[in-house]
């Protein structure tokens, strides 16, 4: 019986091994044919032109700047277009992404003070503190059609859920501040908590208007990455946006009457000088957005 037991077993391991070897080989054999095809070895040969590198994040003592993703050519996708029609097209082919080998998600003790800029992209990050109105803000960013950052202090965000929520249905980012101005770890994490129910989003980065050493090391043990401005407006918003204004920029808002009057101005200069706006997430993001 045992030894009957034995030989089903073999003859069933022997049948599996066969039929892995045969879809091994057969694929092998579909490789072997489809890389002598006269389209694939013009991919091949042209794909140089179309590689870009990837960049790893650069780290400076306690800054770093994102990386960005490369490119390369997806072969079979590729082939499988151009198979269709015939012919070989360079406007058919595909690509794929090459992520960094180091990432800002790497290293969450240091300070990010800027997006790569390969894009035309700048962030607006306003920082709300527990008794902010934020009203005008809003009407202006959305008359504009701007979306935008917002840090909010945890006892802010606990009187005002329903205006959060509606921000999140407006594709505004938010993130926590601090509860009440302290860091308190147990606050912290509990606003963070009760954020990410709210928006159904994991929050993902911390506000310090200069070296918060506390800011930095709550955040980097929270997994949370710590951002500082760019740059950071006070009463004349305006000129220090004309003055210092570069791609990848973080530009830091408080809420005050400048903000107010000045931001529907900011914002058209911003967008006169060829800048998109976009949310500090996606500025960040270390996936190429231009894409081919």
């Amino acid at each position: 019986m045992v030894i009957a037991l034995k030989e089903k077993i073999i003859q069933i391991s022997v049948v599996v091994f066969l039929l892995l070897f045969s879809f091994y080989y057969t694929e092998k054999a579909v490789e072997f044919i489809r890389d002598q095809d006269p389209i694939m070895k013009r991919i091949k040969e042209n794909e140089d032109k179309f590689i870009e590198k990837p960049v790893n994040a650069d780290m400076n003592d306690n800054y770093l700047i994102p990386g960005v993703s490369g490119l390369k050519v997806n072969y079979k996708e590729s082939f499988s277009k151009m198979k269709q029609y015939g012919t070989y097209n360079e406007s058919l082919l595909v690509f794929k992404e090459v992520m960094p080998t180091i990432s800002m998600d790497d290293y969450y003790d240091k300070y990010i003070m800027a997006g790569r800029g390969v894009n035309n992209d700048v962030s607006l990050v306003f920082r709300v503190e527990s008794n902010d109105d934020i009203t005008e803000v809003l009407n202006t960013l959305d008359k504009t059609g701007v979306v935008a950052t917002f840090f909010i202090d945890g006892l802010w965000l606990d009187n005002n859920v329903n205006l959060v929520t509606e921000m999140t249905f407006n594709s505004h980012q938010i993130e926590i501040l601090n509860y009440h101005g302290t860091y308190d770890e147990i606050y912290f994490s509990n606003a963070l908590g009760k954020l990410q129910r709210i928006t159904n989003l994991k929050p993902k980065y911390c506000y310090a208007l200069y070296d918060q050493k506390e800011v930095l090391e709550l955040c980097s043990k929270l997994k949370l990455h710590t951002v500082i401005p760019t740059i950071k407006t006070g009463n004349y918003p305006f000129q220090e946006v004309k003055r210092k204004l570069n791609k990848g920029a973080i530009v830091g808002f408080t809420m005050n009457s400048s903000t107010n009057i000045e931001l529907e101005t900011v914002i058209n200069y911003i967008k006169q000088k060829g800048y998109e706006l976009n949310t500090l997430d996606y500025l960040l993001l270390e996936i190429k957005n231009n894409q081919k």
